[in-house]
């Protein structure tokens, strides 16, 4: 006899059970190689490595073809005594070209998409263990810098990073423009470097479902 299959209850989610999912979302070890990844796939943390190790894209050598000597060949082909040549453009001689140098190219990277998901799941869940993760009912209401200024320094965000959801209040992000160490970022925005940059990762309620549901 075929043993009989396990039904499986459908019921509907609690308030809890919506917490320990998004704990799990959230609640995960955060590697090193996966967050140095994430992060220098923006140009903005690589570009100071990059340019110390003369790997900025820009580096270039003449080949034979760009240096400035003649064309003519130096010395007849036999009969010298000699090795034979032809100009003095060859990468055997002194100040010729190049063989095989460096030339100008991108040294982008990008990672794929499950990758990227996992990076900002990883983020996020250090921002929470480490108790710098701030949830707000929305980003909205000043219209000042004056009056934002003082909201934030009244909540001690001295280095804030606020994510809201598709859409950030035009009103906010223009009072926000002028504050140091406070930026505004749509969902879609958020990525690894700019949450590890802040001290302070706040999300707005608008902010928080639309990364579960960017996180799915």
């Amino acid at each position: 006899m075929m043993p009989a299959k396990r039904r499986r209850t459908v019921r509907n989610e609690t308030r809890r059970d919506q917490t320990r999912r998004r704990q799990g979302r959230f609640g995960r070890a955060l590697g090193r190689d996966l967050r140095s990844r994430s992060a220098c796939r923006h140009p903005a943390p690589c570009r100071p490595l990059a340019a110390q190790q003369g790997a900025a894209g820009h580096h270039k050598v003449k080949t034979r073809s760009e240096t400035s000597y003649s064309t003519k060949k130096i010395y007849r082909q036999k009969g010298t005594g000699g090795a034979r040549h032809g100009d003095r453009n060859a990468p055997i001689f002194r100040k010729g070209g190049i063989y095989k140098g460096p030339v100008p190219r991108s040294h982008a990277h990008d990672l794929p998409k499950k990758v990227r998901q996992l990076g900002l799941k990883h983020a996020l869940s250090a921002k929470a263990k480490a108790g710098e993760l701030v949830v707000i009912e929305a980003a909205e209401g000043a219209a000042k810098t004056k009056e934002l200024a003082k909201q934030v320094k009244d909540l001690g965000w001295k280095r804030a990073l606020i994510i809201d959801g598709a859409e950030v209040n035009e009103g906010f992000a223009r009072a926000a423009a002028n504050i140091d160490g406070l930026d505004v970022l749509p969902s879609m925005g958020a990525n690894v470097y700019d949450i590890l940059k802040r001290d302070t990762l706040v999300l707005t309620k608008a902010g928080v479902e639309a990364l579960e549901a960017r996180l799915k």
